[in-house]
């Protein structure tokens, strides 16, 4: 698959930005601590997280969850499945909810709710981009990476049809003849 990506955020953007949330969340003092990542988007972004929060002093477990309210495009549904659910017992433990973009909320809600309903202490929520402005669901995050344009994100762990997962940096597909930031068309 050939496109013109342009660079929303850069690596040593993310990496910077990465470290400091940990340091955001460890100053929380969590106890008995489960980062939940929301699958699939989020798997680069929380193993980064994750072993930031071991360099700032925390010791987190690790989880997954997979939900799904995507069809075949790019617009979410009102109907989640549960394609994993976490294995761990959740009771009386502080929990933070890591996904790698928080748009409509309504994926997030539905998770944050089915662990508190299964005994969790606190659901705490980082998204590493929001979208606030595309809000369906009545939540925000509590730690927030970046603000990101209303734009369709790839890379970093976010993909659009299964491709640019593995880009060490976040980017959006130019339209062709769109301009960039830098000048640079998408054609």
């Amino acid at each position: 698959m050939t496109a013109n990506i342009h660079t929303l955020f850069d690596e040593d953007a993310i990496s910077t930005r990465v470290a400091a949330l940990a340091e955001e969340i460890a100053e929380g003092k969590p106890e008995k601590l489960l980062v939940v990542a929301v699958l699939k988007g989020s798997f680069i972004f929380a193993a980064d997280l994750v072993r930031a929060m071991h360099r700032a002093g925390l010791e987190p477990e690790m989880e997954f969850i997979h939900l799904s309210s995507y069809g075949a495009g790019t617009e979410g549904s009102e109907n989640i499945r549960i394609l994993r659910d976490v294995e761990s017992d959740v009771n009386d433990r502080d929990i933070v909810l890591v996904d790698d973009i928080l748009e409509s909320g309504r994926t997030l809600a539905f998770a944050r709710e089915r662990l508190k309903n299964r005994g969790a202490r606190s659901v705490k929520i980082v998204a590493l981009l929001d979208k606030p402005e595309r809000r369906k669901a009545a939540i925000s995050a509590d730690y927030v990476g970046f603000a990101c344009p209303d734009k369709f994100v790839v890379g970093y762990g976010m993909d659009m049809g299964h491709a640019w997962r593995q880009l060490p940096y976040i980017g959006y597909v130019a339209a062709p003849g769109e301009a960039a930031a830098d000048g640079k068309t998408g054609e």
